[in-house]
């Protein structure tokens, strides 16, 4: 689901270490239910998206199992 982000700096955001230069990467933040949002770095007081703690494990296991080709 995609929500305004009323408190951007309220989470404990990462981006990935295979970001380059630092640029056109997302980050990612555990929220207090288990589950993830995730913002565009570019754009930290946009709009983020946020997953169940279901939602970010069927994600993370069909990344894995490479369900979303190369």
């Amino acid at each position: 689901m995609t929500t305004p982000n009323p408190q951007p700096t309220a989470l404990a955001w990462v981006k990935s270490t295979f970001s380059k230069d630092g640029s056109a990467c997302v980050e990612v933040a555990p929220l207090p239910d288990g589950g993830r949002a995730i913002r565009d770095s570019k754009d930290p007081h946009g709009p983020t998206l946020r997953f169940t703690p279901t939602e970010w494990a069927a994600f993370l296991a069909a990344a894995r199992d490479g369900e979303f080709g190369d």
